[in-house]
């Protein structure tokens, strides 16, 4: 590992501040789970690290008339045991609790997870100059893909490895990234994106930024949801193919509808020609059938991947029977 400088900022302002003025690569650190492995394998090399334990204000879930406010240095043990996100989400609760080991959540946090870098194996190697890291090749098109994209790929096919990310899209939950010049707020679904905007991040939070937590809106009436992860080990694993599904159902019918993915894009997908063929009609297996059908006509599978057309319909039934019963 490289010798690094430590800041400890006290306040969200001397955090913005210290981020805009910083001359040289700066990380920030919240619970520490992703970044000190980067560190340690040489694969990230930053001169400041802004550790963000000690930010008023950044921890805690708070109940807002208009929803829930969760910040984004809040454990993810916190956000798993919390009452009032297991009576209003629980589809967040289950992706909490889908998320690494108990040991794992104790130490990880909110915006670490909504923040964490891709586990592409030759990103996450330290002697391959991928398109990442800024070479020329995305390395997985014609190299060993069995767990990459099977959307969104083109210049890059990294999978993004978060859990809450799915789950609080589909439920509209809000992004507020603090700046120097103050805070600005975009939906979560916004707050990623795709390589070809900038191929070596995920989210567009730009020099100077840093998220401040997360909005869920109050349930609507009539709103279920459900979370439901393929892994490939029994015991933690990142997912293969995960579900998100919100929406308002009356009389096993979604009335509204949301449906996200993660393990399949670089960003977590949004599958809006399956939330078309879902809106308004009976819940049944054939018609999940039809909806995974017309949402994989964007998918694009590499040589050792195809194998996640079969868990996304696998997943999103699931996820679907669970939320419209």
């Amino acid at each position: 590992m490289r010798e690094f400088k430590i800041a400890q900022p006290r306040t969200a302002d001397e955090l913005a501040a210290l981020l805009a003025e910083t001359k040289e690569p700066v990380a920030m650190m919240a619970g520490g789970t992703d970044l000190i492995d980067e560190l340690k394998s040489g694969v990230a090399t930053v001169g400041l690290v802004a550790d963000l334990q000690a930010v008023a204000g950044l921890a805690g879930i708070v109940p807002e008339k208009d929803g829930l406010r969760i910040g984004a240095m809040t454990r993810i043990v916190d956000l798993a045991e919390d009452a009032a996100v297991a009576r209003d989400y629980p589809s967040l609760r289950q992706a909490a609790l889908s998320l690494a080991t108990p040991q794992l959540r104790n130490v990880g946090t909110v915006g670490g997870n909504l923040c964490q870098r891709p586990r592409c194996w030759y990103y996450r190697d330290p002697q391959v100059v991928c398109r990442k890291k800024g070479g020329f090749n995305c390395y997985a098109f014609q190299g060993r893909n069995k767990y990459h994209a099977i959307f969104g790929g083109g210049s890059c096919y990294i999978v993004y490895p978060s859990d809450l990310a799915p789950a609080l899209i589909s439920l509209g939950a809000k992004a507020t990234i603090g700046t120097a010049k103050g805070d600005k707020v975009v939906p979560l679904e916004q707050f990623y994106a795709l390589p070809e905007i900038d191929v070596g991040r995920e989210n567009i939070l730009d020099k100077g930024q840093f998220l401040k937590n997360v909005r869920v809106p109050a349930p609507k009436a009539g709103q279920k949801a459900a979370y439901v992860k393929l892994k490939e080990r029994g015991t933690w694993d990142f997912a293969l193919v995960s579900a998100a599904v919100a929406g308002v159902v009356q009389g096993g019918v979604f009335a509204e509808i949301s449906v996200v993915l993660g393990g399949v894009a670089p960003i977590p997908w949004r599958l809006r020609k399956a939330e078309d063929a879902l809106r308004g009609k009976p819940v049944s297996e054939a018609l999940i059938r039809q909806a995974v059908d017309e949402a994989l006509k964007d998918a694009s599978p590499l040589r050792e991947n195809g194998y996640k057309a079969d868990l996304v319909f696998a997943a999103l039934k699931e996820a679907v029977l669970a939320a419209a019963a």
